[in-house]
């Protein structure tokens, strides 16, 4: 069955993925459906304010700002939720006492739809955009080690009864809809996925349209992982850490300096 926009049900808008090289942060990027776009910086680990302080890990902060106005309800919420489902991904027990600060900011009205109808809502869309940039921003940046990559998109069910997968205005109303969120794996060429995090909503009917778009939302987020993983050899910020240990043979030289230029201080000292 194919869409007023001409697109199939289990098929995405076009996803475009740029890393904008924001100044005064370790990565950045953009990430779009089609209009639907979202801007995300990372920074960190950085000072973090006393108050905010943990021992045994860095804190993960989140900010999600408005295309306009200052962060209401709307903004908070989403940060919150940015920040618990991202969170399972990272590992930030290797830097205690300092801070990861995501900074996002969606590049439409969240809340109002786009294109055909403007009442039709656009949020889990934008959701889903602020998720994939957020986690681009993370791969940009290259500071935080990572146990996998969350991916996220937006599912509908028509009135008319079938679901799809990034819903836009030529889908006309719809009866149930969310964003879900899943983290890749990889372990060589075997890639796994698990659902992290879902806001579905559905007036009634029964729990296998839950699990019908679980599956859908599963292959699309499948399809945002491989454009992801497609663009991360044309980031330019990421500049990954080797370390060369040395060989014996050098190791005993380095000793060996070390020791003269103790002895060397020794010697002044007197």
């Amino acid at each position: 069955m194919s869409r007023l926009n001409g697109r199939q049900p289990h098929e995405l808008r076009p996803i475009q993925i740029s890393f904008d090289g924001l100044a005064r942060v370790d990565g950045s990027a953009r990430f779009s459906f089609g209009p639907i776009a979202a801007l995300s910086s990372v920074s960190g680990p950085i000072e973090v304010r006393l108050a905010s302080e943990n021992a045994s890990q860095a804190t993960l902060e989140v900010l999600v700002r408005p295309l306009s106005n200052v962060p209401a309800t709307e903004s908070k919420a989403l940060a919150a939720t940015v920040r618990g489902l991202l969170t399972p991904s990272l590992i930030l027990v290797n830097n205690p006492r300092t801070l990861v600060q995501i900074v996002a900011q969606a590049l439409v009205p969240s809340g109002s739809g786009t294109g055909l109808d403007p009442k039709i809502s656009n949020a889990s869309a934008v959701t889903a955009a602020v998720v994939n940039a957020s986690t681009l921003a993370l791969l940009n940046s290259g500071s935080v080690p990572m146990r996998g990559v969350v991916c996220a998109v937006a599912v509908g069910r028509r009135k008319d009864g079938p679901l799809v997968v990034d819903p836009d205005a030529g889908d006309g109303a719809l009866d149930a809809e969310g964003c879900f969120a899943f983290m890749f794996t990889r372990d060589g060429d075997d890639v796994q996925a698990r659902c992290v995090w879902t806001n579905w909503k559905q007036g009634s009917g029964d729990e296998g349209v839950l699990s019908a778009a679980r599956e859908l939302a599963s292959q699309a987020a499948g399809d945002v992982y491989a454009a992801i993983h497609a663009n991360v050899e044309g980031m330019v910020n990421v500049k990954p850490a080797i370390v060369v240990l040395p060989t014996p043979k050098e190791a005993t030289v380095m000793e060996v300096k070390k020791e003269k230029e103790e002895e060397m201080e020794i010697k002044m000292e007197f």
